[in-house]
């Protein structure tokens, strides 16, 4: 389970910059909090969701995502497999 906090929304960003993907905050009409533009590799979050949408839609989009193992580093391997991991539980 993701806790709700700045430091997990600061992870999941880094996470994502180290796969290669831009994480941008705009506004938009965009429901879902983010969306990923095809084959331009950026993420684009709603700046006027809360916290805790934010990081429910960044999760979602890098469980959702091809992300290359070996761009990471122990700890951002490690947390990755978590996210993915509560999915399943869900």
């Amino acid at each position: 389970m993701l806790t709700m906090t700045t430091h997990t929304l600061e992870k999941l960003e880094t996470l994502l910059k180290t796969a290669g993907y831009r994480v941008r905050y705009e506004r938009g009409n965009f429901k879902t909090g983010a969306c990923l533009l095809q084959h331009s590799r950026m993420v684009v979050v709603n700046k006027f969701s809360n916290l805790e949408s934010r990081i429910q839609a960044i999760a979602e989009l890098a469980r959702e995502l091809e992300i290359d193992q070996n761009l990471l580093d122990d700890k951002q391997a490690a947390f990755l497999y978590q996210l993915k991991q509560t999915k399943l539980a869900l």
